[in-house]
């Protein structure tokens, strides 16, 4: 029988070979630059209170800072990530780049990607994660990237115009400097999040016939999952605790939280109906459900609610959720070998329970039968005075909206 040396297993370039190997496998990485960087960089020198191990999963992410209360506020997100998020900047050798949100070995993979005649500046608000990075980055090898102590959502205008912004905190808004600190044809990849759902975006200039050239539109996107921004951009949100373990959250203004009477509905019967459309494609299908509900929030729910069957599985990790003032409806599913293995369906509480399951049920065969695809969606973000009313499928943010299209 054939041992495995131990020290092969943990010698940080084996492992990296192996994470460079698995992100090809899984489409992480998709070109041969953004292989390179990945290669070329020690990422554990970024996490050195880390295990190798950790450091070097394709998936998992380190934890760089926490608050009082254990909740991160920095971390070094996972490869695959990362790796997506590059493939979709399109980064190309002599850019000037700047990257929202620090923690050092992002900003070392953009630096091999840009080249000795490009630039990277990475900012944070954090000055612990910034002096953090700026003593990676040198150990390292990469003293050439400029480290700025700012809050990210003024940008850094000392630099700009960029060839590529790309943010790496969870953001609400895209603020003006963002906007006006792009090159005329450069890009911002920017992981923007609508009623708790978030999606990497690359947004290109919108230079269509009705655009004034101000406006933004996607060229693709992704799953993300990021901590959220700090300062000046952090999220206008509410969340509203029904009992314990159930949580309803939203950021659009227009949907009503009434704590007491969405609890009041739980405690009320449970309306079932089920949409004969197959269950397919979880993350497209919210994210077409998050633009598309006419009341939206999101629903949160513990371990122990689920089990005790109050609430069905597909809260936990939260689940689009339709609000009105006293009632409320949510996704869940059901085996159906005539979906093709699972139905979609809808569970409604309240005095108006049938009408949000109707409501809800409808867009469940809309979505199944003319957008059950990846990519499907396209987003436009217009900045200036929000226009009264407000379009379909658009969502309010503090300097514009934001809408989502459907092919």
């Amino acid at each position: 029988m054939t041992s495995i040396d131990d020290s092969l297993v943990r010698d940080p370039g084996v492992l990296r070979s192996d994470m460079v190997r698995a992100l090809r496998e899984q489409d992480g990485i998709r070109s041969e630059p953004v292989a390179a960087a990945f290669a070329a960089v020690p990422r554990h020198r970024f996490a050195p209170e880390a295990p190798l191990e950790l450091v070097y999963d394709p998936h998992r992410t380190v934890p760089v800072k926490k608050d009082e209360n254990g909740l991160e506020l920095s971390v070094m997100s996972a490869a695959h990530l990362q790796a997506v998020m590059l493939e979709q900047a399109g980064v190309e050798p002599g850019m000037k780049v700047l990257e929202i949100g620090s923690g050092g070995v992002n900003a070392a993979y953009l630096q091999e990607l840009v080249g000795k005649a490009g630039e990277v500046t990475t900012v944070d608000i954090d000055c612990d994660v910034i002096d953090r990075a700026r003593r990676c980055l040198d150990d390292a090898g990469y003293p050439q990237v400029r480290t700025v102590l700012a809050d990210g959502e003024s940008g850094v205008p000392d630099g700009s115009p960029y060839d590529l912004i790309t943010v790496t905190a969870a953001a609400w808004d895209i603020p003006p400097s963002w906007i006006s600190g792009l090159a005329p044809s450069g890009r911002l990849v920017v992981p923007l999040t609508v009623c708790g759902t978030t999606r990497s975006i690359a947004f290109d200039r919108d230079r269509g016939p009705e655009s004034d050239d101000e406006g933004l539109v996607s060229r693709s996107y992704s799953l993300a999952r990021f901590v959220p921004m700090q300062g000046e951009g952090a999220a206008e949100e509410r969340r509203v605790l029904l009992r314990e373990g159930v949580a309803v959250q939203t950021d659009d203004v227009r949907v009503p939280l009434d704590a007491q009477a969405l609890n009041r509905a739980l405690d009320g019967p449970r309306l079932e109906c089920w949409s004969g459309a197959a269950y397919d494609l979880p993350d497209e299908l919210e994210l077409y459900l998050t633009f598309n509900l006419s009341s939206p929030a999101r629903l949160h729910a513990a371990n122990d609610v689920v089990e005790r069957g109050l609430v069905e599985a597909s809260a936990l990790f939260g689940v689009p959720v339709l609000v009105s003032e006293d009632s409320f409806a949510y996704r869940t599913r059901r085996e159906n070998a005539d979906t093709g293995g699972f139905e979609s369906g809808v569970v409604a509480h309240g005095p108006g329970a049938q009408a949000l399951a109707d409501e809800y049920a409808t867009l469940l065969r809309r979505w199944a039968r003319d957008h059950r695809r990846r990519g499907a969606a396209t987003f436009r973000y217009l900045p200036g005075p929000v226009p009264v009313p407000l379009p379909r499928n658009a969502v309010r943010r503090r300097h514009g909206i934001v809408t989502a299209t459907w092919r």
